[in-house]
């Protein structure tokens, strides 16, 4: 366990580039000594990513012996090539899947594919494989960028659990009230899963920025002026978006998050700065 005594769990993206995949498995070997629950590896939309999803995957889970999560998403993919990758994970020994309904390819207006929402895809990997994998689904403590409305996305949610999943990651915040707001609704409804807080290390404020518009996270008018003011001072923006992060955590450990999950970037040193202020 790492020094925070608190679960976590990180996440990678698979490269285009040996050079980015050889940098991915480095830091995928210095964030296994925190002790990890697991890996998880990103699907590109529309199943973009596939192949190389898949091997990085298999290279986590086996080579640096941390069992690993496949992204797995029901867009643009037909029922026939997703029953073909469940076996295959299985076969491989992956007890554990992130069943997301996926990003449209650009252009496309709407959902392709047998199946075009998580809740689908979570019933067809429980038909297909009964209790084998356990199952994670996306939360939005923000609402989804294209969900109509708050209740409209809290609805959508409460069916991608009852379809079979076991907990649920959410999107990345920056304010720990959203998530607390977000639990609180979701027991009223009657899901009782876990709930662990997506974590967004702050590295690189530009990319941030562009990021958080698209996925609808919220960076708060302080922090957006604060980084703002620092410029090209990567060193003063990590040290800022450091402090700013672990506070956050602290609070969301302290109000009961059952662990938290790190979308790493694919690198391991701004998880660890985090880990280390916990």
């Amino acid at each position: 366990m790492n020094n925070s005594n608190i679960p976590v769990s990180f996440e990678f993206f698979p490269t285009k580039t040996d050079a980015g995949h050889e940098k991915l498995i480095a830091a995928a070997h210095v964030l296994a000594e925190q002790k990890p629950e697991f890996f998880s590896v990103t699907y590109g939309a529309g199943g973009s990513t596939r192949d190389r999803t898949q091997n990085t995957v298999l290279q986590l889970d086996q080579q640096v012996k941390v069992p690993t999560a496949p992204h797995l998403s029901c867009v643009g993919d037909s029922k026939e090539d997703l029953r073909q990758l469940l076996n295959e994970y299985r076969e491989a020994g992956i007890h554990r899947i992130v069943a997301l309904r996926g990003d449209l390819p650009s252009g496309m207006g709407r959902a392709s594919g047998e199946l075009r929402y998580a809740n689908e895809l979570v019933e067809f990997i429980r038909q297909e494989t009964g209790d084998h994998f356990t199952i994670e689904v996306a939360a939005y403590p923000e609402s989804h960028p294209q969900a109509r409305n708050f209740e409209v996305d809290l609805e959508n949610f409460v069916r991608k659990v009852k379809a079979g999943a076991n907990s649920a990651i959410t999107q990345y915040f920056f304010n720990a009230d959203c998530y607390f707001h977000f639990v609180d609704r979701v027991r009223k409804a009657g899901v009782d899963v876990p709930i662990v807080p997506g974590i967004m290390p702050i590295t690189n404020y530009s990319s941030l920025s562009r990021f958080s518009d698209a996925c609808g996270a919220e960076i708060p008018r302080w922090i957006r002026k604060q980084l703002e003011s620092y410029g090209d001072d990567t060193a003063s923006i990590a040290a800022f978006g450091t402090e700013v992060i672990s506070d956050m955590c602290q609070r969301l450990i302290a109000g009961g998050a059952p662990s938290l999950h790190f979308y790493t970037l694919n690198q391991a040193e701004p998880s660890l700065a985090i880990l280390r202020n916990l």
